[in-house]
């Protein structure tokens, strides 16, 4: 098990991307929280099995790659801190 802090930029507001992320992470059974930047980027924090992470970002590399511009992950350690998936 796993953290990762994601970060999309790019057209990723707006565009039904927290949703989709929400309904991915679910499907998943992955647990934390994405939310809007001020800046227009969304960010993600994770906690779930680390290929499981990974598949949440290629299923919306997937699902947005024309509003992505770039994706940072920043792995870390796992600490159990969420009981859910939702939006913030």
């Amino acid at each position: 098990m796993v953290r990762a802090n994601l970060l999309f930029l790019g057209k990723v507001q707006g565009v039904g991307f927290r949703y989709t992320t929400l309904s991915f992470g679910q499907e998943l059974e992955l647990k934390g929280w994405v939310k809007n930047m001020s800046d227009g980027s969304v960010q993600a924090v994770v906690e779930g099995p680390r290929e499981k992470i990974k598949e949440l970002i290629a299923k919306l590399k997937v699902q947005f790659g024309s509003f992505i511009r770039e994706n940072h992950v920043e792995w870390l350690e796992y600490r159990n801190e969420f009981n859910r998936f939702s939006i913030v």
